[in-house]
């Protein structure tokens, strides 16, 4: 078995692996670098444009896991695209949004190689997505007309309960197998139940490491988490500060959202209508619409009827008055440049009654992390186009990760109790960590932190 790591840098990026096993070739994933713009986001394609490519297998809809996408076809045009059909209601509507948000990038910042594809190139590939049940085998090269009648491997899709649709992935091989975790959660979160990777075993564990650098305190629960961010929100609304949790568009919103809505049927927090961004609507909508797929708390909970949901328009967050208590939920979850989460946090910073409420991860590289980092009374830079700001307001950060903790995936590296593993998904400070760990407690396992674009034989 061969593998190579295609993200372009060594942290949280472009995800994409390429796997060669029985003389057949699988790409898993195809993301964008969150960081990044251009094509310097993009997985390094080059280094594999040259094989002959038979599919292509997405684990979850998040931007640096899919975000690429069609760039990956232009390069393997026949490659059958394979995900959960959950992935498969959510994938072009998620890709349409990136054509949209590069040609405000293009516009606003003046970035020319922008759009990298266009919603014509979607639309004329789409043909070649397939959605499938989780746990279904699926012989993956029969779809590459050229091997018709060879031997294939399979794959099969395990349930990650990190976002609507996402997925580990199982490679099997005629001797060697192989687990690609994606982003998993091991805990249930409100709506999505924890993953469903009891049975797993393989020779190869292609693993993320996202809070490898987080020790989950002694003690912590979730339902304490939940406790004390509704008690802060009742706070906040009783002195008639605003609300801002800012949020990834699909996963995050849906979260909170449900939380909220759970929030204010228990009388916990006052009823009131919650603001919301166009995407996270339209993603709110399908998570609805497909409750009675996914493997969820809450099955009749219907976000769109339990709630008051304003979705905010087009640069009303930078002009509407936040002089009664409102909540937002809105994107993006780092804040980036132009987008309600940034215009609201701006204006909220310097005021003592508003407060930001932090419920994911915030690469302290960007807006978010810079004012999540931000003592009181410090005057820092935002961002570019914000400029410097003087927090004043209430700043939160509440663990409602949708991301393993580590002892969870250590205990997990336990259970598949692999020949190998490859480290991938996480800082340097949290890929060592798991590294250190694992062979603590496993010294025969095989450790791999492969370079970008570097060919490892597993």
């Amino acid at each position: 078995m061969q593998i190579r790591n295609l993200n372009p840098s060594q942290d949280i990026g472009a995800s994409a692996w390429f796997v060669q096993i029985d003389g057949h070739r699988l790409l898993m994933d195809a993301g964008t670098h969150p960081k990044l713009e251009g094509h310097a986001s993009m997985p390094l394609y080059e280094e594999i444009k040259n094989e002959d490519l038979d599919a292509i297998a997405i684990s979850h809809c998040h931007h640096d896991h899919v975000g690429s996408l069609p760039m990956a076809q232009r390069y393997f045009p026949k490659a059958h695209v394979l995900m959960t059909e959950l992935s498969y209601f959510l994938v072009e509507r998620v890709l349409h949004n990136s054509v949209n948000v590069m040609m405000r990038q293009k516009e606003e910042l003046g970035i020319q190689e922008y759009p990298l594809f266009t919603h014509d190139e979607i639309d004329e590939t789409a043909h070649l997505f397939q959605g499938f049940r989780y746990n279904r085998e699926i012989e993956w090269a029969a779809f590459n007309k050229t091997r018709a009648g060879a031997a294939s491997p399979t794959l099969e899709f395990y349930d990650a309960g990190h976002a609507l649709g996402s997925a580990g992935i199982m490679v099997r091989g005629s001797k060697e197998t192989l687990f690609y975790t994606g982003d998993v959660s091991f805990r249930d979160q409100t709506l999505l139940k924890a993953a469903r990777f009891n049975d797993v075993r393989a020779d190869v564990l292609i693993m993320e490491t996202t809070r490898g650098n987080r020790m989950t305190p002694l003690g912590f629960t979730r339902e304490g988490e939940v406790d004390r961010l509704a008690k802060a929100i009742q706070s906040v609304i009783q002195r008639r500060g605003c609300i801002l949790i800012p949020v990834f568009a699909l996963g995050r919103t849906q979260e909170i959202l449900a939380q909220l809505a759970l929030m204010m049927r228990s009388g916990q927090v006052q009823n009131q209508p919650i603001y919301i961004g166009g995407l996270g609507r339209v993603f709110t909508e399908i998570y609805d619409l497909q409750a009675h797929r996914a493997n969820r708390n809450h099955t009749g909970l219907k976000l769109t009827d339990a709630l008051n949901l304003i979705v905010l328009e087009k640069g009303q967050a930078e002009k509407m008055r936040l002089n009664t208590p409102r909540i937002f939920v809105v994107t993006a979850g780092m804040m980036s440049d132009k987008t309600a989460a940034h215009d609201l946090a701006l204006r909220m910073a310097g005021d003592p009654k508003h407060a930001i409420f932090f419920v994911g991860y915030a690469d302290p590289d960007t807006a978010g992390g810079r004012l999540k980092a931000a003592k009181h009374g410090e005057t820092f830079l935002f961002s570019p186009s914000g400029g410097e700001v003087t927090r004043q307001c209430q700043i939160e950060d509440f663990d409602l990760t949708a991301h393993a903790n580590r002892e969870d995936l250590l205990d997990f590296v336990g259970q598949v109790n692999p020949k190998t593993v490859l480290l991938g998904h996480g800082s340097e400070e949290s890929r060592m960590w798991f590294q250190n760990a694992i062979l603590e407690r496993h010294p025969k396992i095989k450790i791999v932190q492969p370079q970008p674009g570097v060919l490892v034989e597993a």
